[in-house]
């Protein structure tokens, strides 16, 4: 199909080098920088118990923890690949990774919920003005070809793998209490401390290892970045909120409906200014819009199957948090192999087979998930669950699917960018990344908690039908956490269903739409960079 934005961009819009790159170098800057904010996603998962118990959260407050991060970090990503665009993306990259350490040690510092989750979101912004611009920075300093496809291979490992490694490093420190100046330090708070000091070693890093791009004439559409993301937030709280207070909520129903009429004039202002934030023709594509969609479901399931999957190792299985973290290991693995595959398959085979083969494998794998056992009787008695068996093929699977995504999408995703759009298409790449996984774990969590609600009234009224004797008080504690903790299986197993369903989903677009030949990978004409 034809591209309508695939024009090659005349030279002076192309960015001139200053100086030769170390490719390598640059690569593994980037890598390290995407790492971070990507695993920052998930590395407070295996903390939550703790935070949970320290600072007082409730649980209906809990998941917020997650998902303010994704929220702030996928709502803001255009305004960041736009800045980029306008200001310089090397520039915006670094301002974006000193704003994400700031923030990252006041999380380390919070002494209480609210400022918690003010750290969380600021930290988001970092992410969103910083990502992009890596992404950006990819695109523009790679030749296209083999060269980029395994740029890409290792920007989209380092993606997936870094919320496995999130949950390896989570569960290593928040197991820790070291002590700092005679003063001990909760281990949960190292999961926020750690990414200050690879936060400001990367930004001072930057100017040596990456060249600043030309900046781009243009103007800041604040009206489409203050409607956009203001519509997400109001659309994400609806849908969290009604996890815990039920669909006919007031403010339930409020916040979805202003959510969704200011996205509504998000796509006025977009289409009647003369710069706007999200320019319309990038989707004019069929390929890059498929590619976005795909982006949007995938991680939808995926963020989900971490947020659960870490409780139900820790809670359930009554793994130590580092040892329910190395239970992840092989999702680290898995994806790294699937992603370096999908690398050097993507050269002689079409991306919609490679990504399309990979959606199917990670919907197995959360139908996979779906079976975890529990006891429907009552009285109910301990889970039978084992690790090898019901955990670790689904693990492998779904991350070596992940990684035969990732690469073919990102790749047809950015595939044909004007120049001065790379730092926006990027943005829009990683919003619905990020916006699809906050959206899909907000919509999973309400199934979990709606099971929560139904299963414990079903077990109420088990347990008054069966009368008899009252159990002794221990007994009747254990049989209330054993109950508990059969109940939160029975919600998770529905939300993973639910996940495949997504997943399936994506793979369907992926199958029908993805239109692009492998053979046109290697088309994007000049990069404007040297290499050695």
């Amino acid at each position: 199909m034809t591209d309508t934005t695939s024009t090659t961009p005349p030279p002076e819009a192309v960015a001139k080098p200053q100086r030769e790159l170390n490719l390598t170098w640059a690569l593994v800057l980037i890598s390290i920088a995407q790492l971070m904010v990507v695993l920052d996603a998930s590395i407070a998962n295996i903390a939550l118990p703790y935070i949970q118990t320290d600072l007082g959260i409730s649980d209906a407050n809990l998941s917020w923890i997650v998902t303010g991060y994704a929220l702030a970090f996928g709502s803001l990503l255009l305004l960041g690949g736009r800045l980029a665009d306008l200001y310089g993306r090397r520039r915006i990259f670094i301002v974006g990774l000193v704003v994400f350490a700031v923030a990252s040690l006041l999380g380390g510092l919070a002494t209480n919920e609210p400022l918690l989750l003010a750290a969380r979101g600021l930290q988001g912004l970092g992410a969103a003005l910083a990502s992009p611009a890596a992404l950006a920075l990819i695109t523009t300093t790679f030749p296209a070809g083999p060269a980029r496809n395994r740029a890409f291979a290792v920007y989209a490992a380092m993606s997936g793998a870094g919320a496995a490694v999130g949950l390896i490093l989570g569960g290593w420190l928040t197991g820790t209490s070291p002590e700092f100046l005679g003063m001990e330090i909760d281990g949960w708070r190292l999961t926020f401390l750690i990414n200050v000091p690879i936060g400001i070693v990367a930004a001072l890093l930057a100017p040596r290892f990456l060249n600043e791009s030309e900046s781009h004439p243009g103007e800041l559409d604040l009206p489409g970045a203050v409607t956009g993301t203001a519509g997400l937030l109001g659309v994400v709280y609806g849908l969290s909120r009604a996890g815990s207070e039920g669909w006919s909520d007031t403010y339930t129903v409020a916040s979805l409906i202003a959510g969704a009429a200011l996205l509504l004039v998000f796509g006025v202002v977009e289409s009647r200014v003369a710069h706007p934030l999200l320019p319309f023709r990038i989707f004019t594509s069929r390929t890059r819009a498929s590619s976005f969609v795909a982006m949007f479901l995938a991680p939808a399931a995926m963020f989900a199957m971490f947020f659960f999957l870490s409780q139900y190792i820790q809670n359930v299985m009554g793994y130590s948090p580092l040892k329910a973290g190395v239970a992840f290991l092989p999702f680290t693995v898995g994806i790294v192999v699937g992603a370096g595959m999908a690398s050097n398959l993507v050269n002689r085979i079409d991306p919609r087979i490679i990504s399309g083969v990979g959606t199917l494998l990670a919907a197995a794998a959360l139908f996979g998930f779906s079976r975890l056992p529990y006891d429907t009787s009552f009285p109910v008695r301990e889970l039978t669950g084992t690790y090898l068996v019901d955990l670790f093929p689904y693990i492998t699977l779904m991350a070596f699917g992940m990684g035969l995504t990732f690469v073919p999408v990102t790749l047809t995703a950015v595939h044909h960018l004007r120049a001065e759009e790379s730092g926006i298409g990027s943005g829009v790449l990683n919003t619905a990344q990020q916006v699809g996984g906050a959206l899909g774990l907000a919509v999973l969590a309400t199934v979990a908690t709606q099971t929560f609600k139904d299963r414990g009234a079903d077990l109420a009224g088990a347990a008054a039908a069966a009368g008899g004797q009252a159990p002794s008080p221990e007994v009747a504690e254990q049989m209330q956490r054993i109950a508990e903790l059969q109940i939160f299986t029975e919600g998770s197993t529905q939300a993973f269903l639910v996940g495949s369903i997504l997943m399936l989903a994506a793979s369907v677009v992926i199958w029908i739409f993805l239109d692009v030949k492998h053979e046109e990978l290697a088309t994007d004409g000049p990069e404007g960079v040297v290499a050695h």
